[in-house]
Parts: C-alpha cells; sequence; structure tokens
C-alpha cells in the first residue's frame, strides 16, 4: 500500500511536470494545451519513475556497476531513450482518447525541438530531487520555506541507532567492507523510517539519528513501532546478511524526546541543527545500552507520553540511571518483544542444532 508521504510526492511530481508541459506550450505554441499538458504530465512521471527506481530497476543497478566515464555516457544515452519513450507512449494514448487531431503516425513520433526542452527539464527535477534526498525531504522542506532561519523551541523525538560490533568487523575486514555493510544497513532501515513518518536527521559513523515532531512520534506510538519495525526488516533478511556480511546486523537503540532549539546553520554547507539537552541525553542513553545490555531503552519521560505501546511490544523497568553529563538521574525502561508460547511453527532449527524463537510480528499501522 502506498504511503500519504509517498502519494504526496507523486502528486507533486505530476503537478511539476503538468506545469511544464504547460510552460512548453507558452514557449513554443500559442499557449498551453490539454494535450501539452498531459504529454508533460505522463513523461515527467514515467523519468522520475525511471530515475528512482521505481520503473526498471534491474536496469538501473546494471548502469551503477559500469565504470564512472561508461556509467557517465550510458546514463545519459538512458535518460534520452527513457524520454522519447514516454513521449511516445503518451502519443499513443492521446490518440486512442482522441484528445488531439492527428494520426497514429504523428501522435507517437516525437519533435525533436521538444527532446531537448523534455531533456533539460528531467535534468532540473532530477537535480533539485538529488539534493532532497541528499539533505532529507524535512529539511530540505524546511529549509526551502525557511522556516528554521531564526532558531525556535520545538517538542522533537530522537531516535539514537547504532550499529554494534562494526568496529570489530572493521578490523576484521577492513575499512571498506565496513562501510559497505553500513550502506547496507542504512538503506534497509530507510523503508520503515518512512513508513512510519520519520525523518534521518544525521548519519555520524555508524550511528543515524532519526526524529519525529513530539505529536506525530507519540501518535500510534509511531516512534517505538519503527524501532521493532527495522528490527524485524533486519532479521526478516538474516539468510543475505550472512551470505554477503558472514553475520545479521544488531542494532543498539534509544529513545528521548523533550524540548530542543532548531536552527539553519551554515553558510556555505546549511542544515539543520538541533540544540538542547535532549539530544545529549538520548546519546547517553544509547551508551547505556552497553552497560545494562538491552538492545532498545526509552526514558520514562518519553514513555509516559505513549498512549500505549505497539502490540506484541513491552516494557521493563530499570530504574533511574545517572548519565554522563547530567546533574539529575534518568529513568528508564528496556522495550523487548513479548515472549509467547512456542509451538512446532515458532521454532526453526541452526545449523548447530540448537533453535531459535522466531521474531513475533509487529502488525502497528503507521
Amino acid at each position: 500500500m502506498m504511503s500519504n508521504g509517498t502519494a504526496t510526492f507523486w502528486i507533486i511530481i505530476s503537478a511539476v511536470s503538468a506545469s511544464f508541459g504547460a510552460l512548453h506550450g507558452y514557449l513554443f505554441n500559442d499557449g498551453p494545451t490539454l494535450p501539452g499538458i498531459i504529454y508533460g504530465t505522463c513523461v515527467g512521471v514515467l523519468v522520475i519513475a525511471y530515475k528512482r527506481g521505481v520503473l526498471l530497476a534491474g536496469y538501473s543497478k546494471w548502469l551503477r556497476r559500469l565504470p564512472t566515464l561508461a556509467y557517465l555516457a550510458a546514463a545519459e544515452v538512458s535518460l534520452v531513450l527513457v524520454i522519447v519513450a514516454a513521449m511516445s507512449m503518451t502519443g499513443s494514448v492521446i490518440w486512442l482518447l482522441g484528445i488531439a487531431e492527428k494520426s497514429f503516425l504523428e501522435a507517437v513520433t516525437p519533435k525533436l525541438a521538444t527532446i531537448p526542452f523534455a531533456i533539460v527539464v528531467s535534468a532540473l527535477i532530477v537535480s533539485v530531487l538529488r539534493v532532497r534526498d541528499l539533505i532529507g525531504s524535512e529539511t530540505f522542506k524546511n529549509l526551502i520555506l525557511g522556516r528554521y532561519h531564526r532558531p525556535v523551541h520545538e517538542e522533537r523525538i530522537f531516535l539514537f541507532l547504532d550499529l554494534a560490533g562494526s568496529t570489530a568487523y572493521a578490523e576484521r575486514h577492513g575499512d571498506l567492507a565496513a562501510q559497505e555493510l553500513l550502506r547496507a544497513v542504512f538503506f534497509a532501515i530507510a523503508e520503515p523510517v518512512r513508513r512510519y513518518r520519520g525523518q534521518v536527521d544525521d548519519y555520524v559513523g555508524d550511528q543515524v539519528i532519526i526524529s519525529w515532531p513530539l505529536a506525530r512520534g507519540i501518535e500510534k506510538a509511531r516512534c517505538v513501532a519503527c524501532v521493532f519495525a527495522i528490527r524485524q526488516v533486519l532479521d526478516r533478511d538474516r539468510e543475505r546478511w550472512i551470505a554477503r556480511f558472514g553475520l545479521v546486523p544488531e542494532l543498539r537503540a534509544a529513545l528521548h524526546g523533550g524540548s530542543v532549539v532548531t536552527a539553519e546553520v551554515g553558510v556555505d554547507r546549511h542544515k539543520i541543527a538541533y540544540f538542547g539537552d535532549v539530544m545529549n541525553a538520548t546519546a547517553r542513553l544509547e551508551g547505556l545500552c552497553r552497560a545494562t545490555e538491552r538492545a532498545v531503552l526509552i526514558s520514562e519521560a518519553l514513555l509516559a507520553r505513549l498512549p500505549s505501546l505497539p502490540d506484541g511490544v513491552e516494557a521493563e523497568a530499570l530504574g533511574p540511571h545517572w548519565l554522563r553529563g547530567r546533574s539529575e538521574a534518568m529513568v528508564v525502561h528496556a522495550l523487548s518483544e513479548k515472549r509467547r508460547s512456542k509451538s512446532p511453527s515458532d521454532v526453526s532449527t541452526r545449523t548447530d542444532g540448537s533453535a531459535e524463537r522466531q521474531l513475533a510480528v509487529v502488525g502497528y499501522a503507521a
């Protein structure tokens, strides 16, 4: 099922593409026409679908494995071919609907003068989306709107995720192999973060910082559901992880929330940054995972604000803990999946003959 964020993205892409179709009418004809707007919409959507791997995903992956110069040349040629094919497909649909008074051959044959315009527009949209992807959709929107030109106080929830054992992995296999592992893990967690409407704020070494506006993260306990959705994604592909990296990634997670100061910082490179005790406390809480030997910790301050925990998740009170750099103790809880009675379908056998419990599915709607 398409999420609200994904649906909004494609609606915006369709609207922007339609506007460029109208602009083409202003520049090269007597004004915008319905066929021109349809051409712009369909070509724009198909090109962006191709560039984002929704269309011809296998071919795009093959292209990226080419040497750099060959990739750049092949990518440009492929983009032109996709644009021409999209124009022809759109022309055939317009002819079938009888929207334009053209013969079939005229409808499916792209105009040579239109192709350069489509290439320039596609490159512009793709470049903007690339910047959006690099800094995050939420950050991109806030920078465009200028929301944080002046520092503001706001309530946010933060999730710090840390890949356990990454340093040891790098020592055994080298930095390049460790980077491949991190890249694969970061890619795997992206979908659950989008599904539960979080935003990735930063990558710091082997750590990921994710956040939500307080109200959004608390609603339906999205911040907690996101953590366990990520853990399930990693566990579900256990065999693939072992085959590729020789291990299944284990993440330590810490959840905390409260008031922070949010501001746009930087001169040559802008970013949205957060300041305040909440950030420091969340980082210290993530470090506490090692001492308590728990994979997921949450502050009582945040836990108390959740309407309930997602199905299949339970909290264990660990009491107050003194975190380095804080003058007051923080009451901490560990989160874990509820144990359930085992049945033959719940047990699988390891290669060494021992049994492992299958993770319960947290079926919680985003």
